[in-house]
């Protein structure tokens, strides 16, 4: 990486829970490539502030992770169509005190369902309500699945992502008729419910795709029991390289090929 000086461009991420994933990520890249930027993590009680000093100080882009998604949107001057669809942000860009947000998560996993072959016709369960959550059923929505189920406690909000995209929703768990199984809750994320099983033995039996969102680790106690159970799986691994990797093109204006997506995830992985 280039020795820090003024004309170098800083990218940051925002989330409630930082991580080393993006830092390591976009910075191994940055080196590889001989890009003159940086990236640092930060988390923030100041949403608004933060938002302020992105423009301010001329800072090049933002990730925006949890509790933020939502509460960046009025603060921001432009809505990609990602995020615009969802009511959902993950990427801020600054053109010259301009702010434009996007979802890279949506098209991350569009894609996904797509190199994975997965069956529009599929009946699907996702776990979770929250703006990930969105991403997910947006994509699935997208891709042609007709029939899904939003499984989530909090009535409002998994009743209202239900209803948005035509879907049913369900508080406690339906009987286990699923094709596609996805969580997109903490549950397995390290440092949160890390041994917890996002969906039961039933569930993982009668599913052919396995979709866990929580990208830390990637080997989740759902991919794994998945994995033990000869299903098509979908991780966390995945989606995060992928949204990180349009992120990056949005920063630099690089786009990167497949190796290089690998190496950057495997190296923002090493312990």
């Amino acid at each position: 990486m280039p020795i820090l000086n003024k004309d170098m461009q800083v990218c940051i991420s925002l989330s409630g829970r930082p991580s080393n994933l993006g830092t390591r990520f976009h910075n191994f890249l940055y080196d590889e490539l001989g890009l003159n930027f940086v990236y640092k993590a930060f988390t923030t009680d100041d949403l608004e502030g933060a938002v302020r000093g992105i423009r301010a100080l001329g800072l090049r882009g933002c990730s925006v992770s949890m509790p933020f998604k939502e509460a960046i949107i009025p603060l921001v001057d432009n809505l990609e169509p990602s995020a615009l669809a969802i009511e959902s942000v993950n990427t801020v860009v600054n053109e010259d005190g301009l702010l434009t947000a996007s979802n890279t998560d949506y098209e991350a996993v569009a894609q996904l369902l797509d190199e994975h072959a997965v069956d529009p016709t599929s009946r699907v369960v996702v776990r979770g309500s929250g703006g990930m959550a969105k991403a997910v059923v947006a994509a699935f929505r997208g891709a042609g699945f007709d029939d899904l189920t939003v499984l989530a406690r909090n009535e409002r909000a998994g009743s209202t992502l239900a209803d948005k995209y035509g879907y049913a929703w369900a508080a406690h768990d339906p009987e286990p008729d699923f094709d596609v199984i996805v969580n997109v809750t903490p549950l397995g994320m390290r440092g949160a419910e890390e041994d917890a099983l996002a969906f039961g033995g039933a569930f993982v039996h009668r599913a052919s795709v396995v979709f866990d969102v929580v990208a830390f680790p990637a080997e989740t106690p759902l991919i794994a029991a998945g994995r033990a159970a000869g299903k098509r799986l979908i991780t966390g691994a995945e989606v995060v390289a992928l949204q990180a990797a349009r992120q990056f093109e949005r920063y630099t204006g690089v786009a990167l090929t497949p190796e290089q997506v690998a190496r950057a995830s495997a190296f923002s992985r090493a312990e």
